[in-house]
């Protein structure tokens, strides 16, 4: 599948490298809001606006990939996945040859799993999620729409990750709990109780502290 990726950040560019080495895909240019656009290349790859984006790659042609990051608790890239999907562009999913997957493995479209993440049988992780390198997401663990794993985040059995969360560097939610929609759960946390809509989740135990999740995430990558 010929594939364009969004963005022209840090997470845009590993995007490109995991897809060019380990994939069947080809890369054949990026794309971003032209207010954005300051180059016109990037791994000598033609920018295209997005705006006009079915100009120059049109959706019968090539498909896309939003490997944005958290910014807005994953409401940025979220945003961009519907804008997409509006345009008419199939998207692809990307797993690397190194993580630990079974064949049945349930996952929906413009979801990037990294190298050593591992996803164990019955799990299933939803659209545009983003898994990071050493993610553990155990057995019947659901991980909700536009979701952001960092590096070695563990989502024990039967937890549930509701949609647009972040789980930061080593967190780790116990197993049977539910994390609400939008939350921000800081690196090192140890979730073991329900969380509500919204927050900010902090320390060993993890509580509830004063800012929004939309607070810590606005302007991140």
């Amino acid at each position: 599948m010929n594939v364009v990726i969004f963005g022209l950040g840090q997470l845009s560019s590993l995007a490109w490298y995991a897809l060019t080495h380990d994939s069947p895909h080809r890369v054949m240019g990026f794309t971003v809001d032209a207010a954005y656009q300051t180059v016109d290349k990037l791994h000598d790859l033609p920018i295209a606006p997005f705006e006009s984006l079915e100009e120059r790659f049109p959706p019968s042609e090539f498909a896309l990939l939003v490997p944005l990051g958290w910014t807005r608790v994953n409401g940025l890239r979220a945003e961009k996945y519907a804008q997409g999907k509006a345009k008419g562009y199939p998207f692809v999913s990307y797993v690397s040859s190194r993580a630990l997957v079974w064949p049945d493995l349930r996952i929906g479209d413009n979801c990037l799993i990294y190298e050593g993440a591992i996803v164990q049988p019955f799990a299933r992780i939803g659209d545009d999620c983003i898994l990071r390198s050493g993610c553990h997401v155990s057995h019947h663990a659901v991980v909700g729409d536009h979701c952001f794993l960092a590096a070695h985040a563990v989502v024990a059995g039967s937890a549930v990750i509701g949609e647009r969360c972040f789980l930061g560097l080593n967190s780790t939610i116990r197993d049977g709990i539910t994390v609400a929609p939008r939350c921000f759960i800081a690196a090192g946390a140890l979730v073991v109780a329900d969380t509500e809509d919204d927050g900010v989740y902090a320390g060993v135990p993890a509580k509830r502290r004063e800012q929004t999740a939309d607070q810590v995430t606005e302007g991140t990558r």
